[in-house]
């Protein structure tokens, strides 16, 4: 297998899309690893594996209708195998095998028969104190902007999943790029006031375009910093309840082509209308309420 990922929006070829069948029981409140799981089970609405395995299928649908060749991990009984973005993420020619909090180790045992097709030169395994999941790892021409809590109590916080020696090992394997780190805002039990991943409040699309919620960072001036890169008239912008409901995790089948949960109407207008793309709508409400949304279902493995 030929690993080749440089951006967000090349024309994808090849991808591993996580799993709805089987997820194990609805978890207790104290299980829980985000804020908006902790909201859906706190309000009895965490979803059931039916409507993971619809809306997956739905997905999965658009990616084949575009040529996509789609892997899918071992199926682990009782196991949450969705968000197939935290167990690892592809830059260059490298995967990078994330340390995922430990109750989540039998996912990365499900990718086995996937890593053995790809040269084992290829794959990075983290050491032990580096910690960096997909969702906050985000390609754009020389960049890589990583989400990151580089603060005392990272520890303590469920949903800090990505540290500041992150950032070193990633200068070590690509000096060549230049590094943008992000700290976001976190809550381990408020969705409307924490960030899981740079995913959910930054994502760039098309052709050099993006869509940024300015609330998700700590330093306000990260999210100009963002903007100032790509251009105020090539942003768009957000609002809170659109954070909420997961608006910037879209996924990018080329640049000129974006997966959109159904719902987001005034994204899918701006982004057909203003910017001209294609939009492909599937039902995903569901399935954001464990915290994921469409990037998070998917690791690219090849795009071109």
């Amino acid at each position: 297998m030929k690993l080749h990922i440089t951006s967000e929006t090349g024309r994808l070829r090849e991808v591993v899309l996580g799993l709805p069948t089987s997820p194990g029981k609805t978890p207790t409140l104290s299980e829980t690893f985000d804020s908006k799981s902790y909201e859906s089970v706190l309000h009895g609405v965490y979803p059931t594996e039916e409507d993971m395995i619809a809306e997956m299928g739905a997905f999965e649908k658009i990616l084949k209708k575009y040529d996509v060749i789609v892997h899918r991990p071992r199926p682990v009984e009782g196991c949450n195998q969705v968000f197939s973005r935290d167990v690892g993420f592809v830059i260059d020619d490298k995967i990078i095998v994330a340390n995922i909090i430990p109750d989540r180790q039998e996912e990365i045992d499900a990718y086995e028969d996937i890593y053995k097709q790809i040269p084992y030169r290829h794959i990075y395994n983290l050491p032990e104190a580096v910690h960096v999941e997909g969702g906050d790892v985000i390609l754009y021409k020389d960049y890589i902007f990583v989400g990151q809590y580089d603060f005392p109590d990272y520890r303590s916080v469920k949903t800090a999943r990505t540290n500041r020696l992150a950032l070193d090992y990633l200068r070590m394997i690509f000096p060549e790029r230049q590094i943008i780190p992000l700290n976001l805002l976190k809550s381990d039990t408020d969705p409307y006031q924490g960030i899981l991943h740079l995913d959910c409040t930054f994502m760039p699309v098309g052709h050099n375009k993006a869509i940024i919620y300015r609330r998700g960072f700590m330093n306000p001036r990260d999210a100009d910093h963002l903007i100032d890169i790509f251009g105020k008239e090539n942003v768009f912008e957000i609002t809170t309840e659109e954070m909420y409901a997961m608006n910037t995790n879209v996924f990018s089948i080329s640049e000129d082509v974006v997966v959109v949960e159904e719902h987001f109407y005034r994204l899918i207008r701006h982004l057909r209308d203003k910017w001209g793309m294609t939009v492909e709508t599937v039902p995903y409400r569901e399935i954001s309420k464990m915290g994921g949304l469409l990037r998070c279902s998917t690791l690219p493995l090849r795009r071109d």
